[in-house]
């Protein structure tokens, strides 16, 4: 039993260790910084960790010193100038240095901010999902969901509100953490250097379906951009399936979502006339596949408990097929 009640602490600090690694890679890393915003926050982050650990390890040295060590140094610890280098000149030192770093970081924003030609989206938090707004230089704008498109060696401005609740854009592989708070517009400024596809999390508990209220970003060369954003400007192609767009427009599915060229004018959810093009569904949870939307469309109180999304659960398979067919060739 003492072998076993021995490995137990062991086996928790590997637990532990093995999900805070996890949690720093991948898509959605909180380490790893791309673009001149998100690099000096990464910078930043490792240096508080670096200091962090340093600072332990040097009170724990002498923490030790002070209750087992020599007489003489329990007496310079325990002295009057131990006591104010060590708890009044190094704190205030130490924070200060990091208080004009952050002040850096902030001043590369403003640039960004201050910079000719930016991109200019806009992004609404509902729950559980993201309404996105591209606002073009003709005064016309474009309406997507759940993902945000960005040319890279451009700066990008994000109009950040809500709708309902306090929600928190975060996006930490190419800029940090903005809320967006009822009755006030917030902006973010950054750029990107390369291509690539990186997710965001909402980051402030906005209820019951917070922890499944994801986007992604997706960073693509100027042409590309370009190419695509002509693209979404137009109206959805004409479907080559008329009985899933038949289906999808008697089934009431327009009175909440938009499918421009269409007589679906729905505002209420999320405008679906390029869905087929995205990355992911239901806000980042399921890939954009048939067999994900027909998963969707049946299921998805359990995919997504408390989702806005009214029930369709009475469709039948060849329904669905026809449906989830309609959906993906919205691209």
């Amino acid at each position: 039993m003492k072998t076993v009640s021995r490995r137990w602490p062991k086996l928790i600090l590997a637990i532990a260790l093995i999900t805070a690694v996890a949690g720093c890679s991948g898509e959605q890393s909180a380490l790893a910084g791309f673009g001149p915003v998100a690099s000096r926050i990464t910078l930043l982050t490792w240096i508080m960790f670096a200091a962090a650990v340093l600072i332990t390890v040097f009170m724990g040295l002498l923490t030790g010193l002070a209750i087992a060590g020599p007489a003489g140094w329990r007496r310079r610890l325990a002295g009057e100038k131990s006591v104010m280098w060590g708890g009044v000149v190094f704190p205030v030192a130490t924070l200060s240095v990091l208080l004009f770093y952050g002040f850096s970081i902030l001043n590369a924003g403003e640039r960004l901010a201050r910079a000719e030609n930016p991109v200019h989206i806009a992004v609404v938090g509902e729950q559980w999902w993201w309404r996105v707004i591209y606002l073009h230089g003709d005064g016309r704008t474009t309406e997507s969901a759940n993902e945000v498109r960005i040319p890279t060696g451009r700066p990008v401005e994000i109009e950040l509100t809500t709708a309902d609740v306090i929600h928190s854009f975060w996006l930490p592989t190419y800029a940090g953490k903005v809320d967006m708070i009822p009755g006030r517009t917030n902006r973010l400024h950054f750029a990107v250097d390369k291509p690539g596809i990186v997710r965001g999390q909402c980051a402030e508990y906005c209820g019951g379906a917070h922890a499944l209220m994801a986007f992604y970003a997706v960073a693509m060369a100027p042409a590309d951009y370009d190419a695509w954003l002509a693209k979404e400007k137009a109206d959805a192609q004409p479907a080559a399936r008329k009985a899933g767009e038949r289906l999808f427009l008697v089934s009431g599915c327009g009175g909440c979502h938009t499918v421009r060229g269409t007589s679906a004018d729905g505002k209420v959810g999320p405008d679906l006339t390029h869905v087929g093009g995205r990355v992911s569904l239901g806000a980042g949870i399921l890939p954009n596949t048939p067999d994900s939307f027909a998963q969707w469309i049946g299921r998805h109180q359990k995919l997504k408990p408390d989702n806005l999304m009214l029930p369709f659960d009475f469709f039948s398979e060849s329904e669905l097929h026809d449906l989830s067919a309609y959906l993906k060739g919205l691209e």
